[in-house]
This record gives C-alpha cells, structure tokens and sequence, in this order.
C-alpha cells in the first residue's frame, strides 16, 4: 500500500474542509435547489395525522369546457418548480401565463385553453390514513387571451 504525499493529503483535507463548510453554511440558509449541500426540506417533515394532505396542481378549462392537468408532460416544467411559485401566482395570477406558453409550445395540435388555475387539492386525511375525500382550492385563476 503506498502512502499519500503531503501534497495529496493537503487536497484531500482541503476537498473535506470545503464538502463540510458547503455542508453547514447551506444547512442554515439553503434550499431544496443546493441539494446534496443543503438539506431536503420536502421530506423534512410530516403533516398531522388528521389534517388534510395539501396536493397543488396547475389545471387549465379548455375553449370547449374540460378541465386538463397540466404537469410536467404537458408543460415541461417540473412540479417543484410549479409549486416554488405558490406566493406569486397567488399574489399575480398573470404569472399564469408563463405555463400557457409553455404548454402551448409541446402541444401546438393540443386543445386550446380557456382558463389556468394554481389549484390546492386538500387530500383529507384521518388518523394518518387517506379518507379518499378531497376539496379543491383555487389560490389563482387566469383567463387565456383569445
């Protein structure tokens, strides 16, 4: 087995200083965006046993009157990004128009849209199990130009 020289054990100490730096100052300021150097906030805790399961969603009333999801198929975008933008679709509903456009560039052929909505599905749950009820809330709504 050969030994490292000084050199090699001035990077390794140097490369776990800074793993371990990263590690903490993320730990204390860092999003789910720093992962592996920050900690991985949604799996970082659990909803009571009775409260309901929040569930958001980004659906959209087409010209002829369905209701569609438009997740990461459908869109391109990915549900984390989707739900990072909870607060300002809420405080801007014309936000909105960002997964229009991009749900409208995936699926030029696809049916037109009428209307998309940030929806909050509230699962409903009791003692820790799902009741298979749910309540929708719509947090906001923007109409689609025509």
């Amino acid at each position: 087995m050969e030994t490292l020289t000084p050199v090699g054990r001035a990077v390794r100490v140097v490369v776990t200083l800074t793993g371990v730096a990263l590690l903490f100052v993320t730990s204390t300021w860092g999003s789910d965006d720093h992962f592996p150097f920050a900690p991985f906030r949604m799996y970082a805790g659990e909803n009571p046993p009775n409260e309901p399961a929040p569930d958001p969603r980004i659906d959209a009333t087409t010209v002829d009157g369905r209701v569609i999801v438009l997740g990461q198929r459908q869109t391109g975008l990915r549900r984390a990004e989707i739900e990072a933008k909870q607060d300002a679709f809420a405080a801007n509903p014309s936000l909105l128009c960002e997964v229009a456009k991009a749900y409208d560039e995936r699926n030029p052929a696809g049916p037109r849209l009428a209307e998309v909505r940030y929806v909050l599905r509230l699962h409903e749950i009791q003692a820790s199990r799902p009741t298979g009820r749910h309540t929708d809330k719509v947090l906001a709504a923007w109409p689609v130009p025509k």
